[in-house]
């Protein structure tokens, strides 16, 4: 019986830095709206992993 194969990262750390300056500049345009919550949620996440 053969081992499963590894999984590979879909994304890089230097796609994380990009995602996180994305979503930070998004989040300046939905401020005044109600989802800029979970933007900025995403934001601190993304943080963590780079």
């Amino acid at each position: 019986m053969t081992e499963p194969t590894r999984s590979r990262a879909v994304f890089s750390t230097e796609d994380f830095q990009l995602l996180k300056e994305a979503v930070a500049h998004y989040i300046k345009a939905v401020q005044d709206k109600p989802e800029s919550v979970k933007y900025s949620n995403l934001y601190h996440r993304l943080g963590r992993l780079s």
